[in-house]
């Protein structure tokens, strides 16, 4: 049997909204203050969508900027994977409008929903398609309207979550080993801890579910910061031994959560120096 191809990143893009929300300016929403967030997120301040933007309009700009990076036209992209948990509607998928908007005509489009986890996903999706000869090129974009599901009188969640969308295109082969081995993982007895319980076909919009501001994101923060430290370290540890190599290997970590604490907490558990993972960040 024939090896699979390497697959490489060959151009990445990015794009956060003109809006700054500082954590000043949440002091006149909720009950917070700068230093309860700072202390608690490392976030000074995050990116709001403007109200005619949809997650399919800062996706396509980060596409864009990708195409651009990676010196290809959006007529060579094969498949297209949109990860959002904030899509512009149920159907059709943000993936297709996206196209549309970059002209993509050539590529097959769909979404992919997995949360906070949604673009590693979908990475490693569009990489083993390509490693199997099935595609050449593929576009994968992380993009969320985070804004739009969030109860702005609910300090526990509204502080963490911005707006802003990520791109990546790939290729195969490449110098070195390219992308390599993922370890990927779900629990579905965890629903409850991080949810948006309205909208769906197991509590379909209606005005008592509105009333009861269902339609928006919901958390129970402890527990969440427990099973994220205990997860992700896990998470890591797994794919170090799965690709052969060890903490000492890696240069940089880039963890995806809003925490500066979990952040923290994983690190040690690591025992990775300060310097490796980045310390402090604004929220797409």
């Amino acid at each position: 049997m024939e090896p699979k191809r390497t697959v490489s990143i060959i151009g990445t893009g990015s794009y956060v909204p003109e809006k700054v929300l500082t954590n000043q300016d949440l002091e006149g929403l909720v009950e917070t203050s700068d230093e309860w967030i700072y202390s608690r997120t490392g976030m000074r301040e995050r990116h709001i969508a403007a109200a005619d933007q949809a997650a399919s309009d800062l996706g396509a700009a980060a596409a864009q900027k990708a195409i651009e990076d990676a010196g290809i036209s959006a007529g060579e992209i094969d498949l297209l994977i949109v990860a959002t948990l904030s899509p512009d509607m149920f159907f059709p998928s943000t993936a297709c409008f996206v196209q549309e908007k970059i002209g993509a005509k050539n590529a097959f489009c769909y979404d992919l929903g997995a949360a906070c986890s949604g673009f590693l996903y979908a990475l490693d999706n569009a990489k083993n398609q390509i490693a199997a000869g099935a595609i050449k090129t593929a576009l994968v974009i992380g993009t969320e309207k985070m804004s739009t599901f969030l109860d702005w009188e609910d300090r526990s969640t509204c502080i963490l979550f911005g707006d802003g969308a990520g791109a990546a295109v790939l290729q195969a082969g490449g110098e070195g080993r390219g992308i390599m081995d993922a370890v990927m993982g779900s629990d579905g007895s965890l629903a409850d801890l991080l949810w948006t319980p309205g909208g769906g076909s197991r509590n379909p919009i209606s005005h008592e579910m509105i009333d009861q501001k269902q339609q928006y994101l919901k958390m129970q923060g402890r527990e969440v910061f427990k099973h994220a430290v205990k997860r992700m370290g896990d998470t890591v540890l797994d794919a170090l031994e799965k690709n052969g190599v060890s903490c000492d290997d890696i240069k940089c970590f880039i963890p995806h959560q809003a925490n500066i604490r979990i952040i923290d907490a994983i690190s040690k558990r690591l025992g990775v120096a300060d310097d490796k993972p980045p310390r402090r960040r604004r929220a797409a």
